[in-house]
């Protein structure tokens, strides 16, 4: 059988989440973190050393042009993404772009676009698509043993260190609740639900103008309702309950990361678990590694329609709590 071709990958923005990704990529078989790039020469030389990264760069157009770079992960605050992702697309690497993808959907079609004139691969870094209790649920509802869904509840809700600072509070880098957090109840709902026909939004807001928290509600047809919450004001249990007609599945907290189900039926519960060993960044990894070896440019499950029409929700939102970005 023949050695699957080693990808090597270069990531942009070494903050929590390249730590993270970069750590679970040492557990996906033919890759290879080749090199790493901060706009501090240091920071990046830090970073290398932690994670056998071969070249660190003081500068991402640098590392966007090494022809040994099979594939970019964009890990840079979210009002970045879209300019260092048409760089590397413009330089014919494959890009595996952080969530959200873009500030807004006109951004997202500009990516895409930028993706489809280079014909290379793009995708958006959901994680929580791909990790194995969230596929098991999607496959468990898709059976049609539990009814449809009537009902869903999700929410994500901690409280940060207050440091106005911080990115997750500076608004010109697209800090607040709804980018940053909001984002995992709303993917439940789309990608379970669909796009609802109707959206009601409020939001409590710091000083600065950034949201703090955010109360959503999706209308769909027949009364069906999704109800969801994000908020850095408060720790909330973070879970996606999906009420059905016969049945009722939850995934427990931390729902968008590796976590357990609960499924009450016929009377019964029980508790799935699921041997995740790593953070459960590898899940992306491979399946985009994959695509990249078969020539593909678009992820079949987390797909640019999908990207789209979740950043036109964010967007929808963003306008009925009045939510401006600088």
């Amino acid at each position: 059988m023949k050695t699957p071709r080693t990808i090597r990958w270069g990531i942009i923005g070494l903050g929590k989440i390249a730590n993270k990704f970069a750590t679970d990529l040492q557990t996906v078989q033919h890759s290879e973190l080749y090199a790493v790039a901060s706009r501090q020469q240091e920071k990046a030389n830090s970073f290398a050393k932690q994670h056998n990264a071969t070249k660190a760069y003081g500068n991402y157009e640098s590392l966007a042009a090494d022809p040994n770079i099979d594939a970019i992960y964009i890990a840079t605050p979210h009002s970045f993404h879209k300019e260092y992702t048409i760089l590397c697309l413009n330089h014919k690497k494959a890009v595996l772009c952080e969530k959200p993808l873009a500030m807004n959907l006109q951004e997202v079609e500009e990516m895409i676009a930028a993706a489809n004139a280079n014909n290379v691969l793009l995708m958006e870094a959901l994680w929580t698509y791909f990790l194995p209790h969230y596929q098991f649920v999607l496959k468990e509802l898709a059976t049609g043993r539990y009814g449809a869904i009537t009902k869903l509840e999700a929410d994500f809700g901690f409280q940060p260190k207050m440091d106005m600072h911080s990115r997750v509070f500076n608004k010109s880098l697209g800090g607040g609740s709804l980018l940053d957090i909001g984002i995992y109840p709303i993917f439940a709902a789309l990608s379970t639900l669909g796009r609802p026909v109707d959206v009601e939004a409020k939001a409590r807001f710091f000083d600065n103008g950034v949201d703090a928290s955010c109360k959503i509600i999706f209308n769909y047809y027949n009364g069906v309702k999704a109800f969801l919450k994000s908020s850095f004001l408060e720790k909330t249990p973070t879970e996606a309950i999906f009420y059905c007609e016969k049945g009722i599945i939850k995934i427990n907290g931390q729902f968008h990361r590796p976590s357990t189900v609960t499924i009450t039926h016929d009377g019964k519960q029980t508790t799935h678990t699921f041997d995740c060993r790593t953070l459960g960044y590898n899940y992306e990894t491979e399946h985009f590694n994959e695509l990249l070896r078969n020539n593909k440019t678009e992820s079949p499950i987390m797909t640019h329609d999908f990207s789209r029409d979740l950043m036109f929700i964010l967007d929808d939102v963003r306008h009925l709590i009045n939510l401006k970005y600088d």
